[in-house]
């Protein structure tokens, strides 16, 4: 009792029968009072016929929901029988409410098309037989009323079911939105998940890579040449710090807008190149680098990597910061598989739509089962090429030549 009194209409919800049963006593009192109010009362009060009739119809509307067809059929025939039984005394239409709340019931519970093909009929049907049929002139007030009712509640069945699929179509789009917003978010954290991992993973390879072949070597000399033994920790030292430099800024992205120390230094490009070679050398790895532009006025450098970046001229952020990691990376790993000796060759072409970068060593290549050995470089240095629409390829040598080449073509336009 308590559940219906704080909430009936929810109440109601889940009772439907409840509901239809309230329903019905609410019309028959409605049609009762109606056919004792009328001014035709005193003369010709209603018989227990009518009552009788009013009751059975009234009861029908018990069965809407369920059987809304078999119900209007029953009340409409009802509403009839209640009009034409008296032909001698004043019309009783008061019955007809229940065929309007079965009409009503029919058109919001059904499609559009089928609703007005049975609600039409219906309609003609009943205010016709009681013109017909009924007491008094046929273009009676009574007559003129119970065609109004009739039409306006199969109306309104129509417009709350038309309204009933709107605000499903609302809420189906509403729910589609969203799960588009969180399919999106979710696809935006897995990339910018990749992307930080990529970065993490060029840093860390490339200056654990210098640390560890530094350290090797001052664990060698240490007691025969202490001072080439200092110098190569202190090569040690710069790369961890410029590892952390990295890491710092890299990481620094994660941190939410106005935490403190948010990395300001730019993204590291082309423009560092002779920084990443100076510092592939100090480990024993000479690189040359080679960057021509075939852009108007274009000019072309050879061995210099300082000048790299002013024969190539500016490129967009992407491709540069792209390419210097690609760069990165094939020479980490040159420094790592090619074995003692190798020499390294860069070589950077810029044309009008897209940049062109090779990485070329003379050593032994990579070790048996490349890829699969454990490694991700490759893997992410064709991830990151496709990412700006590009491609790179990675393999050996043209045949009877020793050593690894890697190449890649990145776009300097954005893909469609």
């Amino acid at each position: 009792m308590s559940t219906f009194t704080t909430g009936p209409h929810r109440w109601l919800r889940a009772h439907p029968r409840a509901a239809d049963l309230l329903l019905a006593a609410a019309v028959l009192a409605l049609v009762l009072t109606g056919a004792y109010l009328t001014v035709h009362t005193r003369q010709h009060p209603p018989g227990p016929g009518f009552v009788a009739l009013a009751v059975v119809a009234c009861g029908c509307l018990v069965w809407r929901r369920t059987a809304p067809r078999a119900v209007l059929g029953l009340t409409s025939v009802l509403t009839v029988a209640a009009a034409v039984a008296g032909r001698d005394g004043p019309p009783r239409t008061q019955v007809a409410v229940t065929a309007a709340v079965a009409l009503y019931t029919v058109a919001a519970r059904t499609e559009r098309s089928t609703a007005w093909r049975i609600a039409a009929p219906t309609v003609v049907a009943i205010t016709g037989t009681v013109m017909l049929l009924g007491p008094g002139p046929w273009y009676s007030q009574e007559s003129f009323g119970l065609l109004a009712w009739t039409a306006l509640a199969g109306a309104a069945g129509d417009a709350v079911r038309s309204r009933r699929a709107f605000v499903a179509a609302i809420e189906e789009r509403a729910e589609r939105a969203e799960r588009t917003r969180e399919e999106e978010a979710r696809r935006r954290v897995a990339e910018e998940r990749l992307r930080i991992a990529r970065e993490l993973h060029d840093v860390v390879a490339h200056h654990i890579a210098l640390v560890n072949v530094q350290a090797g070597v001052a664990a060698h000399i240490m007691d025969s040449r202490p001072e080439q033994a200092k110098q190569a920790l202190a090569h040690v030292r710069e790369a961890g710090r410029s590892a952390l430099e990295e890491l710092r800024a890299t990481v620094g992205l994660l941190r939410q807008h106005g935490d403190p120390e948010a990395p300001t230094e730019p993204a590291p490009g082309l423009g560092l190149l002779d920084r990443l070679v100076d510092g592939f050398g100090r480990v024993g790895l000479p690189v040359t680098v080679a960057a021509v532009s075939t852009l108007p006025g274009g000019q072309g450098a050879t061995g210099e990597a300082a000048g790299a970046a002013a024969v190539l001229g500016p490129l967009p952020a992407a491709v540069d910061l792209t390419a210097y990691r690609l760069v990165q990376e094939a020479l980490t790993n040159v420094q790592k598989h090619a074995g003692p000796g190798a020499r390294a060759e860069v070589s950077l072409l810029r044309g009008t739509d897209s940049l062109q970068l090779t990485v070329l060593d003379d050593g032994a290549g990579p070790p048996p089962g490349g890829i699969g050995s454990g490694g991700h470089g490759l893997v992410g240095m064709r991830e990151r090429a496709a990412a700006l629409g590009g491609r790179c390829e990675t393999g050996p040598r043209d045949e009877g030549v020793p050593g690894f080449r890697v190449r890649a073509t990145l776009p300097l336009q954005a893909p469609a």
